[in-house]
């Protein structure tokens, strides 16, 4: 018996997808199809698939074509599968060709013309939306980036008192422009990444124009005003989203997900830390609290929610100009557990996170709101386990495609729960109106 192999996504099957099968199934006498998991997708940076694995594999076993259909979770399962299964051709579509030429050391390679015409990146591709983006510093250029990988958005116009930080990440044809009006007429979605006392009327002119709302986190600085800008995105029937990308990361929300599931039994505390050093003059549109401070209260919100009984800020203020924090430490007590954030850009300190437990510890290396790596730790080393996951574009890439999924589907799909928008600009009304509130 002649035994064939090949592998795919197989997300939203199409007639191109069949004729690959027909054309792999005729090389042989049995065909194994192996397709990809969904973490082993997103590790590679493949984050538009639409459909689960579960929905993915039942499609390829409706088409009648497989006599056998795994699932591809790792690098180098290709070689395992070919030996363990005494595969004789390994098939694959010819825009993959010489990719897999290293495989002819176990079976014979085929490159399969693919069907022209038809691909499940242009079927995800059906809508078009265009993306407006309002920011006065470099990390507009991160979002005109990232937005490039995201099936179905462009960057069309942004607002910008500082056209000179812009760089070649932004397409030549885009509208740069200081008239918000502009941006508005020229967007069916907006990503508001302005100074933090802007977020909230920023957003709520796009949202009283219809448009969708990506609104950098803090997305206000009073919890009123988010319930208010929730409201108008409700009326308006549009997406109303807080964008943080650190809520997109593989490895936070898996650890999330490890913290909460008994893995440490129970959390006691939560400790964040999130520090740089930098002039004054170098921060003048972000004080400490409101670049760092809804990353720092992420985790916190996340794992112990947002019931906390008693809050404390304290806070030491910039000598050269008192508008800004150098350090503010965030100090939390709940039923049964404790949590401390600290945020600086005036103070350094390892940026590390660290999630207490009664039956272990989760350990996250500086910077821990970038990471692709995680310990568990317990009492026995020997029970320690680390965990691996890719990141790519620092979660912003995601974020955009969530935010873009969230449009087509005509409801949101946040990694940021709404109470944790709320309570995050909590904290930062309390600040600001100097509420259990100590300066140092």
């Amino acid at each position: 018996m002649k035994k064939v192999i090949t592998y795919g996504t197989f997300d939203l099957l199409h007639y191109g997808h069949m004729r690959l099968l027909e054309r792999a199934k005729a090389l042989g006498d049995y065909l194994i199809v192996g397709v990809t998991s969904d973490t082993y997708d997103e590790n590679r940076g493949k984050i538009n698939v639409r459909q689960s694995v579960m929905e993915r594999v039942q499609a390829v076993r409706n088409t009648g074509l497989a006599d056998q259909i795994i699932v591809e979770e790792y690098e180098g399962q290709k070689i395992d599968d070919i030996r363990k299964y005494n595969v004789d051709i390994f098939a694959i579509g010819d825009d993959w060709r010489g990719k897999f030429d290293y495989l002819s050391d176990y079976c014979k390679v085929v490159y399969l013309e693919r069907t022209k015409g038809i691909s499940s990146t242009e079927i995800r591709s059906g809508q078009h939306l265009k993306l407006g983006i309002i920011g006065d510093n470099a990390y507009v250029n991160k979002v005109c980036r990232e937005c490039s990988y995201v099936n179905g958005l462009e960057t069309a116009a942004i607002l910008t008192k500082n056209p000179e930080v812009l760089d070649q990440s932004v397409p030549e044809n885009v509208l740069i422009t200081s008239d918000l009006d502009a941006l508005l007429e020229a967007s069916d979605c907006i990503f508001v990444r302005s100074h933090p006392s802007l977020h909230y009327e920023h957003a709520k002119q796009a949202l009283l124009k219809k448009k969708h709302v990506l609104c950098e986190a803090p997305a206000a600085l009073k919890a009123e005003q988010i319930r208010e800008l929730k409201k108008i995105a409700e009326e308006n029937h549009c997406i109303f989203m807080e964008g943080l990308k650190t809520a997109y990361a593989t490895a936070f929300n898996r650890l999330v997900l490890l913290a909460k599931s008994g893995l440490i039994g129970e959390v006691i505390s939560v400790d964040a830390r999130c520090t740089s050093i930098r002039e004054v003059d170098e921060i003048e549109q972000w004080s400490s609290l409101t670049e760092w401070g809804p990353t720092g209260l992420l985790p916190v919100f996340r794992i112990l929610g947002t019931d906390y009984q008693t809050v404390n800020i304290i806070t030491k203020k910039s000598a050269k100009d008192d508008r800004f924090d150098l350090f503010t430490q965030i100090h939390f007590v709940y039923d049964h557990a404790t949590a401390d954030v600290k945020v600086g850009m005036g103070v350094k300190s390892e940026g590390d996170l660290v999630i207490s437990g009664t039956e272990g510890y989760i350990y996250v290396p500086a910077p821990w709101w970038k990471t692709d790596y995680f310990e568990i730790r317990h009492e026995d080393i020997r029970d320690n386990k680390r965990y691996f996951f890719q990141l790519e574009g620092e979660g912003i890439r995601k974020e955009l495609h969530a935010f873009a999924e969230s449009i087509e589907d005509e409801r949101a799909f946040s990694n940021i729960e709404g109470n944790v928008t709320e309570a995050a600009a909590g904290i930062m009304e309390e600040y600001y109106f100097k509420k259990n509130y100590t300066e140092i």
